[in-house]
């Protein structure tokens, strides 16, 4: 009897565990700006479910992606970490995987907040977007693959959606184009000539041999560059289900719909156990796409279709929610990687970059409009709605967040950076945890923001900026995005001191005249920043050059033989329910 007693207990204690614990969907866009949003001011992009998440719940308008380029900021978030702690930063101009053949990505003894759910009986799906590596020494060890971070399932891009991907659209591969081809073309053919007319007044007789090779060098530059180029799209843009390749290259019809229906899918599976659900976009990176019933219909082109487009799905596991009578059971969370690439421009002029509101930069750059971005919580029945956070948050924060709230302690072996949001949403507390935010452009520290305790100023200083072409513009054209070191940078000693609580546009950067603490308060975050930096390890580089080049033995192809490595499994049977969807 008392043994039954027990058991009873036991089992009532773990039932009220798992009631309590909530399931989590987050959210992440990609390219997505603050300005972008109803819910953040937007008056001509419709975003009827965004925003009625927002209504839902909270708002942060000071929320701060750790990284202003996706392979970092996706890092942070996902451990709780500055990527600096990771490796996942690069010393080089490449500061992100462009291609699914390369041997660097998330270390395999990080703890990524999917592994911790999943040691809590947690049920976990990655949909979407990845970009964080793949394999390491082989087509099929999977290292860095989201199923080796605690994602039981898996379905989406493990690299990222480029121009490159989509035809027609142009390349990302101009810059490379000048600096791997066009430079090395130019000093053969200089050297060419030169030989010539050496040889013509006879100074010296060049054997032709030595013609025929520089040629033959010139022939194969150019032509390996563009074998690289046409076979771009089938080797690095093709959907995954799990370690399987099911779309190889991948096609952006009813892209969408195809990853909104997996996530109902899984949400449909788990409405009886708690369930981590990652829904990763490939929304507003280009190449831009949008499906048949959004193309056309925004008043911004093909950004504001896809913008809309992805407002849809939202709106679907909005419904899905409701309909299994989930959404007082689930915590969901809205936000983008970084803010809008305002440099971006299709290969026919047109703009295709979105709106950082009031913000100066945007991708790539530690400038507000690059790092500030939308953060919207929903909770219902504990979070309350149509609050709004105006405090320092980051993106970091949901992975204490979350592993606290499924019943998992937080490692204690590493520092994590983020801090947990429940004090805030819970209006225990009025003030954030983060009096210092660190800020870095690629492995270099950028920026750093202070909050001083009982002030309401919001210092931000920086050490370098991004050189802006033409000057006095808003982005970094010329070069597609902006750099973090050498001629593509100013330096600045003093370093430039803003108060964001007065200058959110940072404008204005302050002097010992129009502020007088200046100096202390470029001491105090100098001490914050000598602190900081004495808890970074050395640790291997995952975005080297020797990690992110592109290696032929970790190549994966749907077919075993590499004879052809087209396929396409993903629209057998699957027109039907997919249009359905879509009504």
């Amino acid at each position: 009897m008392k043994i039954l007693s027990l058991l009873l207990l036991f089992l009532s204690n773990a039932r009220s565990l798992s009631e309590t614990r909530p399931s989590i969907i987050v959210i992440m866009a990609d390219d997505l700006g603050i300005g972008d949003l109803g819910c953040y001011g937007n008056k001509t992009l419709r975003t009827p479910n965004i925003d009625r998440l927002a209504r839902g719940g909270a708002k942060f308008t000071q929320h701060i992606a750790a990284a202003p380029l996706c392979t970092p900021s996706r890092a942070a978030f996902l451990t709780g970490r500055y990527p600096i702690r990771s490796g996942m930063v690069s010393h080089s101009p490449i500061g992100v995987f462009i291609f699914s053949a390369s041997s660097g990505g998330l270390p395999s003894d990080e703890l990524t907040f999917a592994k911790l759910l999943k040691k809590e009986g947690y049920a976990t799906a990655l949909i979407g977007k990845w970009h964080l590596g793949m394999n390491c020494g082989s087509t099929d060890d999977f290292c860095h693959h989201p199923l080796s971070h605690g994602f039981d399932y898996f379905y989406g891009l493990t690299v990222t959606n480029l121009r490159d991907c989509k035809p027609g659209e142009g390349t990302v591969f101009g810059m490379g184009f000048r600096l791997l081809v066009f430079i090395p073309l130019q000093i053969i053919a200089v050297a060419l000539v030169t030989l010539e007319i050496i040889h013509f007044i006879g100074l010296l007789r060049v054997p032709k041999i030595v013609f025929f090779v520089l040629i033959l060098l010139m022939a194969c530059i150019l032509g390996g560059f563009l074998f690289f180029l046409h076979h771009f799209q089938t080797l690095n843009c093709f959907l995954m289900r799990n370690h399987r390749v099911v779309q190889q290259p991948m096609s952006y019809e009813n892209l969408t719909q195809r990853l909104t229906e997996e996530a109902l899918q899984f949400i449909k599976r788990n409405t009886e156990t708690p369930f981590l659900l990652f829904l990763s976009y490939l929304h507003v990176h280009t190449a831009l796409f949008a499906s048949e019933e959004f193309a056309g219909k925004s008043k911004h082109g093909l950004y504001g279709d896809a913008v809309e487009e992805m407002d849809w799905s939202v709106g679907k596991i909005l419904d899905v929610l409701e309909e299994k009578k989930l959404a007082n059971k689930t915590l969901m969370y809205f936000t983008s990687d970084q803010g809008a690439h305002i440099e971006e421009v299709s290969n026919k002029g047109e703009i295709q970059g979105g709106s950082n509101g009031i913000y100066k930069g945007g991708k790539a750059n530690n400038w507000e409009g690059g790092i500030r971005v939308p953060g919207l919580l929903r909770w219902p029945g504990v979070v309350e709605a149509g609050i709004e956070i105006g405090e320092p948050t980051s993106n970091m924060d949901v992975f204490p967040t979350i592993v606290k709230l499924a019943g998992s302690p937080l490692p204690e072996d590493r520092i994590i950076d983020g801090r947990d949001l429940m004090p805030l949403l819970e209006r225990k507390t009025l003030q954030s945890e983060h009096e210092f935010l660190f800020h870095y452009c690629n492995a270099f520290l950028n920026a750093v923001r202070w909050h001083p305790r009982n002030s309401t100023s919001i210092w931000k200083v920086f050490f370098f900026t991004p050189k802006f072409n033409p000057k006095g513009s808003n982005g970094c054209f010329k070069t597609h995005v902006c750099f973090c070191h050498g001629h593509f940078i100013s330096h600045h000693n003093p370093p430039l001191l803003f108060d964001l609580s007065k200058d959110p546009r940072e404008k204005t950067p302050l002097t010992p005249k129009t502020e007088p603490h200046f100096h202390e308060i470029l001491k105090v975050i100098q001490e914050a920043v000598d602190s900081h930096t004495k808890t970074l390890q050395k640790v291997p580089n995952q975005l080297s050059w020797g990690n992110i080049l592109w290696k032929p033995w970790l190549q994966v192809c749907c077919s075993s033989s590499y004879l052809s490595c087209h396929c396409d499994q993903e629209f057998k049977g699957n027109v039907s329910s997919l249009k359905q969807l879509g009504q």
